[in-house]
């Protein structure tokens, strides 16, 4: 069996995939000023703070106090020895996960951007775009952002071309790359182009990862496309690309976010696979 989700061209479409069920129950505590969050991540502050005699530059992004989500879905576990495909969360939880693939457009604004929303985010990263500044990725990292797996080569027929070997390969040799860069293996895979099958999902459970992960909505050419519904849902995985229109497609996804009183949080830390 072959499901093909659409990616990484520019006009793109795409079917679901298999979207496993979650668990039921969950405790939210609130922040001090109403704002959202995940982990418990609650900045602290001095209650009195000593006059500084210069001027301290003020920062380009201020962390907001979020509430804590206790996840309450469960990754559905490696059967057989295939990685599970996971296209939407099923959750209660007013959240949205933000995911951005290949890394060919490597822009300052990308970064502030990013800080300056808060966003927390799944970096689907191909060695082969980004071997030319790794580097640049950091700054991301640094915000709370996570790179992930999407191949060396982003060969977008690979589930048709290749067999067993040849995708274990080419995953493997990003797993180690990641791992080199930013000191941390992928947990989680995306497909080039999207489409998955049985041997790729086997490759990916080789490969060391948990998951495969696809989507239902995306921004697109600056603006939202949706494959259910005509606007953002709780649980809903996003997808974007670094590309030139980066500001466009972010603005889009904002609007949409807002919109529907969503909280964008970072995909492994509900998946509990940082």
């Amino acid at each position: 069996m072959v499901a093909g989700l659409t990616a990484c061209t520019a006009a793109e479409s795409s079917t679901p995939a298999l979207t496993p069920t979650g668990a039921a129950g969950s405790h939210e505590a609130p922040g001090p000023n109403g704002a959202l969050a995940v982990g418990g991540e609650v900045p602290t502050s001095s209650a009195s703070p000593t006059p500084s005699p210069t001027p301290t530059p003020t920062p380009s992004a201020t962390k907001r106090i979020r509430r804590t989500f206790i996840p309450d879905y469960q990754l559905p576990p490696i059967v057989g020895g295939l990685a599970p495909v996971i296209t939407k969360i099923e959750t209660t939880h007013p959240v949205v996960f933000l995911t951005i693939d290949d890394g060919n457009i490597k822009s300052p604004e990308s970064i502030k951007l990013l800080a300056e929303y808060d966003y927390p985010s799944s970096l689907f990263l191909t060695k082969d775009t980004i071997s030319d500044n790794p580097a640049f990725f950091n700054a991301f990292k640094a915000q709370g952002s996570l790179v992930e797996n999407h191949t060396v080569t982003h060969n977008i027929n690979m589930v048709r071309q290749w067999g067993y070997q040849q995708q274990l390969n080419d995953m493997v040799g990003m797993q180690e790359y990641a791992l080199q860069h930013y000191g941390r293996r992928p947990t989680l895979f995306r497909p080039p182009g999207g489409a998955y099958s049985n041997v790729m999902r086997q490759a990916v459970a080789d490969a060391g990862m948990k998951a495969i992960v696809t989507w239902e909505a995306k921004a697109n050419a600056g603006k939202m496309d949706y494959q259910v519904g005509n606007s953002l849902r709780p649980g809903d995985i996003v997808l974007m690309h670094f590309r030139a229109e980066f500001a466009a497609d972010l603005a889009a996804f904002r609007a949409a976010q807002l919109a529907a009183g969503l909280e964008v949080v970072l995909l492994e830390d509900f998946l509990r696979v940082v």
